[in-house]
């Protein structure tokens, strides 16, 4: 009792000092908020727990600074590489952090076809792509789309979070605990996997505010951004009655501004996960399959957004395995020759894209000394080669010096090795496989080749080669 009266002599303090007391507390308190939140704002990737120690916001959803989005990517490399474009812009005009998917294998998942209006629901689409990145997480065979694509150029204008690391503080989860298989997996993390998939997915979600799903796809919706017109407008491309009448469907489609359906003021922006399906767009028809915001001219954010996804280039491992290549395999100026032959609709028009090549070949041969260099990039293996103009150029060795990589060659090895190991989510820590890097490798040593380019009409390969030749990416 003694020594309390003399640390407090004046146990009823005036009023005056408990006034001071509370606003410095007060003051404090405020200061703090302000740094967390600026500093949330500021970051340009989000701060994540380390591997062990991971919330379940799944379980007990709370809506904080950071609100995210994603979405379910298909189809082959170039169409993935479209939809993380279009995922860019939507993040940064919904002010969400973008969780940014992995590499997916060729046409893993198909969406199917806008133009027929026929494709896959957007809840049927996430839960498959949802299914089999757990699949690539299992066996080792994970890569990011970050791992492959360069995303230092968008850093600060749009926050991005690996899928690998949302799934463990989403789901709370434990990545390391899903490296075996289905057999091995202990019921609880398997039911809690499904359960997590199923909500992220679209299936029970928009009853709460921790995710809602964006089930429009391209049947009924054209998103657009800032148009001078009037919001929900009819899209110049509708079904034709014959379509109509053949798939027995009745489709309208609607230009829909993004913010103003899915940004403040929505039911959307209330959600902690925004889940879209596909964001893959194409012309078609003299308008757009799905999204059309290609200028932002009164949004001082996007436009410069906009200017930058239009090249998005590989990360610089593997820029400088494909110059390699050009400077020490070929070794001298060369033609690249794009030729897709077995995948869809390129499996009908061998005579065209052999046609075209043939002329272009002819006219390179006529300018310049021989052997002439040609660089194959093709989906046809060598081995099947024989009776078409591919075995004609490689036989012809007078006239031409034909060159091909394949996943033997050491400098895809190394760089597969040395991608591996400094790249790539440390959450996950099942044994990893070197990942296929051919495609991305190819598609640099063509952006290198000096006597031109021969594309095959319709790939979307061959159009993100000719934004690497247009950027001087080599």
């Amino acid at each position: 009792m003694r020594s309390n009266k003399k640390l407090n002599p004046n146990p009823n303090p005036k009023p005056h000092s408990i006034l001071t007391l509370s606003f410095l507390i007060l003051t404090i308190v405020l200061l703090v908020i302000i740094i967390l939140v600026v500093s949330s704002l500021t970051s340009p990737r989000l701060r994540l727990p380390e591997h062990g120690s991971v919330p379940a916001l799944f379980l007990k959803c709370t809506v904080g600074v950071d609100k995210f989005l994603w979405y379910a990517p298909h189809s082959g490399f170039s169409n993935q590489l479209s939809e993380l474009k279009n995922a860019l812009l939507f993040a940064a005009i919904l002010n969400r952090t973008l969780v940014v998917p992995p590499v997916l294998d060729h046409h893993a998942v198909a969406l199917g076809s806008c133009s027929k209006f026929r494709v896959l629901s957007p809840p049927d689409l996430r839960l498959r792509v949802w299914d089999y990145v757990l699949d690539l997480i299992r066996h080792g065979r994970y890569i990011s789309m970050a791992d492959i694509i360069d995303l230092s150029s968008v850093s600060t204008m749009v926050r991005t979070v690996d899928f690998s690391y949302f799934i463990s503080l989403w789901c709370g989860i434990d990545l390391g605990s899903v490296c075996s298989d289905d057999s091995d997996t202990p019921s609880t993390l398997s039911d809690r996997l499904k359960q997590c998939g199923l909500h992220l997915s679209g299936v029970n979600s928009n009853s709460d505010k921790c995710s809602y799903a964006v089930d429009v796809d391209c049947r009924t919706t054209v998103w657009t951004y800032q148009q001078n017109v009037s919001d929900m407008t009819l899209d110049s491309y509708q079904p034709d009655e014959q379509l109509q009448m053949k798939r027995k469907i009745s489709f309208v489609r609607h230009r829909k501004d993004v913010l103003k359906h899915l940004g403040p003021g929505s039911e959307a922006h209330l959600s902690s996960v925004l889940a879209f399906g596909s964001l893959f767009t194409r012309p078609y028809k003299g308008s757009q399959s799905y999204i059309d915001i290609r200028k932002s001219p009164s949004d001082k954010r996007i436009q410069p957004l906009l200017n930058t996804i239009e090249f998005l280039p590989f990360v610089p491992e593997i820029k400088n395995a494909g110059k390699k290549f050009a400077e020490t395999k070929i070794g001298t100026s060369f033609l690249c020759a794009q030729v897709r032959l077995l995948d869809g609709q390129f499996k009908n028009h061998w005579e065209a894209t052999f046609s075209g090549l043939k002329q272009k070949v002819d006219d390179v041969k006529l300018t310049n000394p021989l052997p002439v260099h040609v660089f194959v990039m093709t989906d046809l293996h060598r081995s099947n080669w024989n009776g078409t103009y591919l075995d004609v150029l490689a036989n012809d060795a007078s006239s031409f010096k034909v060159h091909v990589l394949d996943n033997e060659d050491e400098i895809v090895k190394l760089i597969a090795s040395k991608l591996a190991a400094s790249r790539g989510t440390k959450l996950i820590h099942c044994p990893r496989n070197e990942p296929d890097l051919r495609l991305y490798i190819e598609e640099t040593i063509c952006s290198c080749a000096s006597l031109g380019f021969v594309r095959t009409a319709g790939s979307t390969i061959a159009e993100n080669i000719e934004l690497m030749r247009k950027n001087s990416f080599c």
